[in-house]
């Protein structure tokens, strides 16, 4: 199997690209363990991701009632978006190990860990309503990954594909924006909007780094990189923001939607955009429309919570 070396200086002293299956740890190894070392190193990723993004939510909800112009001014705040720069760019690393709708599911974890330390933090035990709703909304989300769930390894967008997602989702982002800036609209709007931008960032952070492995720092130069990395930005800034005012009602059913909406869609790039298989019978499809209510359900409950204690708002 042939094998392609990064020209980053520093990735070549830890990674090594093949041709058909992205990056890979060096060292000798064969097709079997290079799968499952694969999966290994990609929970460990996520599972990181999924800490450090918990702990810039918590942060962020703590802020979710200051306007985004006062919170440019919170040291707090910025220290929050290190944290998801930090995040960002395992996440990017992780990419470089698997397909998109593999990895986005795994960011359910960040829900797992954040309510409980919120409770933590506001010293009161993890409420009926919210246990329910993150068992519900992972359980859900599970079951849907499990059933709809694209084959194939880490893949590129072409530039029909790119221009393509920029268009659909720029109209999408916008209007959960627009829709959750309406009078006494629910924040999960925003959240979902929000999840949505998070998803787009990755299926061109994916494009951007894959291109990179095969084409080396000389591709940076070229007008569409430079194009998709504006794009990475523009996406970025807008999932920030999105999230970050929905959480200026609390933070368990935002952060649920968010972390619904986005592997929802990335399974959604993959397939539409990314030439992913679905392989989807008419019966999967059946349980993933119940699992979907399941996920449904669970943010619900989580919204409840909050109504119930609002003391969550402010952890």
């Amino acid at each position: 199997m042939g094998r392609k070396r990064l020209r980053s200086t520093f990735a070549q002293t830890i990674l090594s690209v093949h041709a058909d299956a992205g990056f890979r740890l060096l060292g000798p190894h064969t097709e079997g363990t290079d799968t499952v070392s694969d999966l290994s190193i990609t929970l460990v990723l996520c599972v990181a991701v999924s800490i450090i993004y918990a702990g810039a939510a918590l942060i962020q909800a703590r802020l979710g009632h200051l306007t985004v112009r006062e919170l440019t001014r919170v040291p707090m705040w910025w220290a929050a978006q290190g944290l998801n720069g930090a995040g960002a760019a395992l996440h990017v690393l992780s990419l470089g190990f698997g397909p998109l709708a593999l990895i986005q599911p795994l960011g359910v974890l960040t829900l797992v860990i954040a309510v409980p330390v919120a409770a933590a933090t506001a010293k009161r035990r993890v409420t009926g309503l919210e246990l329910s709703g993150m068992t519900c909304t992972v359980g859900g989300l599970a079951g849907l990954t499990v059933i709809i769930a694209t084959s194939g390894h880490a893949a590129a967008l072409g530039d029909a594909q790119l221009f393509g997602l920029l268009a659909v989702a720029t109209v999408a982002v916008s209007w959960t924006w627009w829709r959750g800036r309406q009078h006494g609209a629910s924040t999960v709007w925003e959240a979902a909007g929000g999840g949505l931008a998070y998803s787009v960032c990755s299926a061109l952070c994916q494009t951007a780094v894959l291109h990179f492995s095969d084409e080396g720092p000389s591709m940076l130069l070229q007008p569409l990189t430079i194009f998709t990395i504006i794009a990475i930005v523009g996406f970025a800034i807008a999932a920030t923001v999105l999230t970050q005012r929905s959480y200026r009602d609390g933070l368990g059913a935002p952060l649920a939607v968010t972390n619904l909406v986005n592997p929802v869609s990335a399974t959604i790039i993959g397939v539409a955009f990314l030439g992913e298989d679905l392989g989807a019978t008419p019966i999967s499809l059946t349980l993933a429309v119940l699992f979907g209510m399941v996920a449904a359900f669970g943010v619900t409950q989580l919204a409840r919570a909050r109504a119930e204690e609002p003391v969550t708002a402010t952890v």
